[in-house]
């Protein structure tokens, strides 16, 4: 069935609601349990990537362009807990599922930016592991501070402007049909697909922008590790392979933990049972941001210094 029909469209009126319904889990009992869990995991998240970004400012040894990437992935791990935890909290362990239209725009909006800069502070810090294990003599020329400063806000400025053109054109829908969201915050899909006139650019702005905010950085970080791995192979002992790989084993892990379950949100996202998306996107924006600080902790040797140093100053 096409998307769009004119003859439809000329007699559609245009529909604003005055607000949205969260429909939330759909037949699951004692589903209030979960969102307790949810509220735990959140008060992790904000705490341990509070540790790392007070680290970072007060540790000289971290101010190399490896940390600015760090530290933007904690500042948007807090944000992005935030942006989601304490409003799901709010709808539905206190029953408060109603959303006004603007509140739920700015919702989406902050939501999905905040998800996107997570994937793409992933990729900047495999554009800094590449070049540390490619051309290691080069690397303080080729990757900077000021480098990665200008990356990391680049980065920040092109996820920006991309949403608000994605909200744009929800604003441009008329809502004269259903008022339900059948997700557990104003997720973009279920929400344009509630438009009554043409939401075939809605649809083709989610396929876009699935493709530059997943496919294409799952990509680039799948290839920069065979990039590496060839760069590896060409090293001669098996200790030094492993030392140089050492440093790429906390990255790959945040990697996995983040592409993982959202790969399956939006690649069979719209073949999936409500409760299973709204599962699978929950955990996906709340457990990376729990373990992110502790896998950088434990897997890099001068945070887990710089936390030493830090607990001592606090004993004394």
């Amino acid at each position: 069935m096409d998307l769009f029909n004119p003859a439809l469209e000329e007699n559609i009126t245009f529909v604003r609601p005055a607000y949205f319904i969260i429909a939330g889990f759909i037949g699951i009992p004692n589903v209030n349990f979960y969102f307790v869990f949810l509220l735990f995991v959140y008060v992790l998240s904000v705490v341990g990537n509070g540790t790392v970004l007070t680290l970072i400012i007060m540790d000289h040894t971290l101010k190399g362009p490896k940390y600015v990437a760090v530290f933007s992935l904690a500042l948007t791990d807090i944000l992005s807990s935030t942006a989601f935890l304490p409003k799901i909290i709010d709808m539905f362990l206190f029953d408060r599922r109603y959303i006004s239209y603007n509140e739920c725009l700015t919702f989406m909006f902050f939501g999905f930016t905040l998800l996107a800069m997570q994937c793409f502070n992933l990729v900047a810090l495999s554009y800094d592991r590449l070049i540390a294990i490619m051309y290691p003599l080069h690397y303080q020329v080729k990757v900077t501070q000021r480098f990665m400063i200008n990356l990391i806000a680049f980065l920040w400025i092109f996820t920006i402007t991309i949403f608000l053109i994605a909200v744009g054109f929800i604003t441009r829908l008329s809502f004269c049909k259903s008022v339900v969201i059948n997700s557990y915050f104003c997720d973009h899909g279920p929400l344009y697909r509630l438009g009554c006139n043409d939401v075939s650019p809605s649809f083709a702005i989610g396929i876009l922008f699935t493709v530059i905010m997943l496919w294409i950085p799952l990509a680039f970080i799948l290839a920069t590790y065979c990039c590496i791995v060839y760069a590896l192979s060409k090293i001669s002992t098996v200790q030094e392979r492993r030392k140089a790989f050492k440093t790429c084993t906390g990255h790959l892990s945040l990697v996995t933990i983040y592409f993982l379950p959202i790969t399956l949100v939006f690649g069979i996202g719209s073949q999936m049972h409500p409760n299973a998306r709204i599962i699978n996107l929950s955990l996906t924006t709340i457990i990376p941001p729990m373990l992110n600080p502790i896998i950088y902790v434990f897997q890099t040797q001068e945070i887990k210094q710089a936390l030493n140093k830090f607990i001592k100053k606090t004993r004394r």
